[in-house]
């Protein structure tokens, strides 16, 4: 009998990790978990420690890689709308949001109150949670210029909370170890919201003219190098266009994989070995994934 099974309004067993990735690969988690409220994944982490059961947190899948052969463990996912809602104090300036919520929506709900100071993160598909814990961003800024406060639940089921001077937010990463971000608090600035409509609008354009936004991928692959560019390093190794089975390096964007139909994630698992060792041979630069790699 599954440890989980009076929890079957949340859990099931052997779920397709395709259906949860933007790549749309990977095989089966042995347990997934949707838990509906802080009291029943509380109860899901006693579980898996108690059973010695290995925790995935999984937000929005679209930075993240499920090897074909799936996760032999439990995927824990805050989608509910528990885990979503969100605040703002206008007075204050703040939005406090739950780390299940699409940075999407917190950017549109940024606009429309005429709060600035996360366009930056415009075209970004991930989850507040998994946004913030590894810093995401782009040439423009990143999610950690505006946390004020983060609460977090750790592999024992311990809550706490870290002020903005407890975290340290470096490129693609932080020091938070906890496993599980459960809300953050941000600090914006009041502003026009048509400024910031225009802004977010123009930041979008330049992605959107420069990555392949419309293919199955998980954004940049690989971080820049310091002081260097992945993509133009890549590119400049000749393997812009380059195939391993069903997966490829983008034309428009040489950091970004796509995946094709009938790719594997061994595929493109492959594809990542191979552009390391040519940027390696031909530059002597060392390449650092960014996409999160389950296997």
């Amino acid at each position: 009998m599954s440890i989980f099974a009076d929890l079957a309004d949340c859990a099931i067993e052997n779920e397709p990790m395709s259906r949860h990735t933007w790549f749309k690969l990977g095989g089966p988690a042995r347990y997934f978990i949707r838990p509906r409220d802080e009291a029943q994944l509380l109860e899901v982490i006693k579980r898996c420690r108690e059973n010695d059961i290995e925790m995935y947190v999984l937000g929005r899948g679209s930075n993240l890689l499920v090897a074909d052969e799936g996760v032999d463990g439990a995927v824990i996912h805050l989608g509910d709308r528990n885990f979503g809602a969100l605040d703002i104090d206008e007075k204050e300036a703040t939005v406090n949001v739950g780390a299940g919520a699409s940075l999407n929506r917190v950017l549109q709900m940024c606009v429309r109150q005429g709060l600035s100071g996360m366009e930056c993160l415009v075209g970004i598909p991930g989850s507040v949670g998994g946004s913030v814990k590894i810093n995401a961003g782009g040439r423009f800024g990143d999610i950690g210029n505006v946390c004020r406060k983060i609460r977090l639940i750790d592999s024992s089921g311990y809550q706490f909370e870290r002020e903005r001077d407890d975290i340290y937010f470096g490129y693609r990463m932080t020091n938070i170890m906890a496993r599980f971000v459960v809300d953050v608090e941000f600090q914006l600035a009041p502003d026009d919201p048509n400024r910031i409509a225009r802004l977010l609008k123009e930041i979008w354009l330049l992605k959107k003219n420069s990555q392949p936004t419309d293919t199955r991928n998980a954004g940049c692959i690989f971080k820049n190098p310091r002081a260097l560019s992945a993509g133009a390093l890549i590119d400049k190794a000749g393997l812009k266009g380059f195939s391993i089975g069903g997966a490829s390096v983008s034309t428009r964007h040489a950091n970004f994989i796509v995946a094709t139909d009938g790719a594997t994630a061994r595929d493109v698992m492959n594809l990542i070995d191979y552009i390391r060792q040519k940027v390696s041979e031909r530059f002597e630069v060392d390449l650092e994934t960014e996409v999160e790699i389950w296997k």
